[in-house]
């Protein structure tokens, strides 16, 4: 008794890579565009607050994500940059592009940790209250908005990944060019009959001179 091997359907084949591709895209934007706006929202709120001496009494300090580094909300910047630049790029570009976004992600991710136990920033604020170059800040304590700007970072990060991984099954912006490369065949101008009004009157809408001059 014979076996009949069963050849799976070439459409069947391709609906993984292509599932797999929508999937991911829509991952990467959402969690890459997601992350930015965590890590840029994160950067303006207080990351540390502390005292200093001042005349004999506790001058209270405080210091915004901002103040601290500025390095989370500039790559949050260039991380949404080349998000977008992804889609106008194809094959060696994209993912020299994915490769930026990456790195946008895991620098975030390190320059807020970092910056989750500095005190560099209220050191400086609390030298300036007391007139005291050697004064630093007491009682200093952390909030939770650096690992807040760390979990951005980690989203931009995985939206980075996935373009490395899953970037050659995206979509490309659309332009002058076909999917294969060749340029788009021009639309011929309509033939204009100078006996017809109508005709004239169409050619001069579209711009066209109707006398063929």
């Amino acid at each position: 008794m014979g076996y009949v091997t069963a050849v799976p359907h070439p459409r069947s084949e391709a609906a993984g890579p292509a599932r797999a591709g929508r999937l991911s895209l829509a991952v990467a934007l959402l969690g890459g565009a997601l992350g930015a706006a965590v890590a840029l929202l994160a950067t303006r709120q207080q990351w540390a607050e502390g005292t200093a001496t001042v005349a004999g009494g506790a001058f209270p300090l405080t210091a915004k994500g901002s103040d601290v580094t500025g390095v989370p909300a500039a790559l949050a910047i260039v991380g949404l940059a080349a998000l977008v630049a992804v889609f106008a790029v194809r094959k060696a570009g994209r993912l020299l592009v994915a490769g930026v976004l990456a790195l946008s992600g895991a620098g975030i991710v390190a320059a807020a940790l970092i910056g989750a136990s500095d005190s560099s920033a209220l050191d400086e604020q609390a030298a300036k209250a007391s007139g005291d170059t050697s004064a630093t800040v007491a009682s200093l304590s952390h909030t939770a908005w650096p690992y807040v700007a760390v979990a951005g970072g980690a989203l931009i990060l995985l939206a980075g990944l996935l373009a490395l991984r899953y970037g050659r099954l995206w979509p490309a912006m659309s332009g002058r060019y076909e999917r294969d490369g060749a340029p788009r065949p021009r639309r011929k101008a309509a033939v204009v009959d100078p006996d017809r009004p109508e005709d004239i009157w169409k050619a001069l809408d579209r711009g066209e001179d109707p006398t063929g001059a």
